[in-house]
């Protein structure tokens, strides 16, 4: 989707012991194992943004596979966008506006400035303003019980 950003800043596959040599640690798959994490930039562009055609989707899905290794894996194919993952999130919106919509339907509204933290929840995100929502998020892979 034209406009759709993820920017993968730090992250690593396990706990950290510091001091550490600067070195980016191993962090192979989009969401982190338990005991792992991640910190990212994320770009959700506008609803009416025009979807690509997509003439081969298996080269598609190998792509999204490639480049960010698991996130398909924790989509729902029946409802677009919504995921559950075993990670907290930590999530401040940094730009724009965009909607989190939670398991029961609820949709909170989030502007510059607002943060939200989830605890394994499932959830989608919906840009339906006219502009790009940017957002910082921090996950912590956890055990779900």
């Amino acid at each position: 989707m034209p406009g759709l950003a993820f920017h993968s800043l730090w992250g690593a596959d396990a706990p950290v012991t510091l001091p550490t040599d600067g070195r980016r640690p191993d962090a192979h798959a989009y969401f982190p194992p338990e005991g792992g994490f991640r910190f990212q930039l994320v770009t959700i562009p506008p609803e009416s943004t025009a979807a690509p055609v997509v003439d081969d989707l298996a080269r598609a899905v190998d792509e999204v596979e490639q480049k960010l290794p698991g996130l398909i894996a924790h989509t729902e194919p029946d409802q677009p966008g919504m995921h559950t993952t075993d990670t907290i999130d930590f999530e401040i919106v940094i730009s724009g506006e965009i909607f989190l919509e939670l398991d029961d339907g609820a949709e909170v509204h989030l502007e510059p400035g607002d943060c939200v933290i989830q605890n394994g929840t499932r959830h989608a995100w919906h840009n339906r303003s006219s502009e790009p929502c940017t957002f910082a998020v921090s996950l912590l892979g956890v055990r779900r019980a």
